[in-house]
């Protein structure tokens, strides 16, 4: 189907519906140039600004229509690493169908940030492509594959570096995106922009939320088992939650021009995280979870280091191939495996038996 041709329309276009009616008002399209334009008038003084095709590692030439930040973006959405992000751990692993993964977690995360950054005055096309492309150098099962892939990699397998400089490099993005990206680990130095900032607390915002809200659902934890203090503050449900804490940072923000959060409700958030790091994140079951992703990944790379030509990312590679670029890339593959096909590849290239894999796996 073609789509239909009306009868008032020229007979060049089409148009989706039979009784189309929605109009633009206007024929004249919106310039990048004025759009930029725009953004000069309409953000705040501090805010990142959109110019031309942004500063990038190549050269690039402009977008007619996008932004670069925009295109950043558009490009994260695209990328199968971003993609990936959906059979990824972030509590449990291998959630069911309404426990988060990775990929809804950058999405959370980007809701957050972006409702922040609109009511600042901020770009907000960089706020969402820092947001999304977060976390894409997570490897699989969690947090535990970073002390799994560490000892591979020269300085330590870092999932916001790798993420930047690594997962995300051939994207060849504005370098605005990827410092938020590399930094927006609290771990790690202040992000160089405001955007970059405002996705770091809302980074922290999300998963502490969410991560309750998954292990109340699961039945780790009950909802009046949060501190009084954090209750009171920010309420038992993840809606009160989030915008209890967007608040304190508007607050913050607008008394101060800098990003940040009121006392109060920082350490509201605080608590909150340790009590997730307590009766969730570090539980017995949750440490032997970690445990066994560890061993599986740490078998895998070395499985493929000894064995080259069976990994797709370096069986084109001749024997004089240096063996730290080798083991780089067969990290970087270990490390995109999705838990699905991680845990099915110790199953069938080291014989693994189904019974040693992370509580929650389903290889079939």
């Amino acid at each position: 189907m073609a789509g239909h041709a009306l009868s008032h329309s020229p007979a060049s276009v089409r148009f989706a519906h039979a009784d189309s009616h929605a109009s633009t008002g206007a024929q004249q399209l919106v310039s990048r140039d004025e759009r930029e334009d725009h953004e000069n008038k309409l953000l705040a003084p501090n805010a990142t600004r959109s110019i031309g095709a942004g500063t990038r590692t190549r050269p690039e030439e402009p977008d007619a229509f996008r932004t670069c930040f925009e295109r950043d973006r558009d490009r994260i959405l695209h990328a199968a690493a971003f993609r990936r992000l959906a059979g990824k751990t972030q509590v449990f692993v291998f959630p069911d169908d309404h426990q988060r993964t990775r990929l809804t977690h950058a999405l959370e995360v980007a809701q957050v940030a972006t409702a922040v950054s609109r009511a600042l005055g901020l770009n907000v096309a960089l706020t969402e492509a820092i947001a999304l492309g977060h976390d894409c150098g997570h490897g699989p099962g969690g947090h535990a594959s970073e002390d799994a892939l560490s000892p591979f990699v020269e300085g330590g397998y870092d999932h916001a570096l790798w993420g930047a400089d690594v997962t995300l490099a051939p994207l060849n993005l504005c370098r605005e995106t990827l410092d938020g990206i590399r930094n927006h680990s609290w771990s790690r130095p202040a992000p160089m922009t405001p955007e970059g900032e405002v996705v770091s607390w809302a980074d922290r915002i999300a998963y502490v939320c969410h991560d309750f809200e998954d292990a109340v659902d699961a039945r780790v934890v009950a909802s009046n088992d949060l501190p009084l203090m954090v209750r009171e503050r920010c309420g038992t449900s993840r809606a009160k939650q989030i915008s209890s804490l967007i608040i304190g940072m508007l607050d913050a923000t607008q008394s101060t021009g800098r990003i940040a959060m009121t006392t109060d409700m920082a350490e509201a958030l605080g608590a909150f995280r340790q009590f997730n790091y307590e009766a969730v994140y570090l539980r017995p079951e949750s440490q032997a979870q970690a445990a066994s992703v560890i061993r599986v990944l740490q078998a895998l790379v070395e499985h493929y280091a000894e064995n080259p030509a069976a990994c797709p990312a370096t069986r084109h590679l001749d024997a004089a191939a240096k063996s730290g670029e080798m083991m780089k890339m067969i990290v970087e593959y270990v490390g995109g495996m999705t838990d699905r096909y991680a845990f099915q590849q110790a199953v069938s290239l080291l014989n693994w038996r189904e019974s040693d894999l992370p509580v929650g796996i389903d290889v079939r």
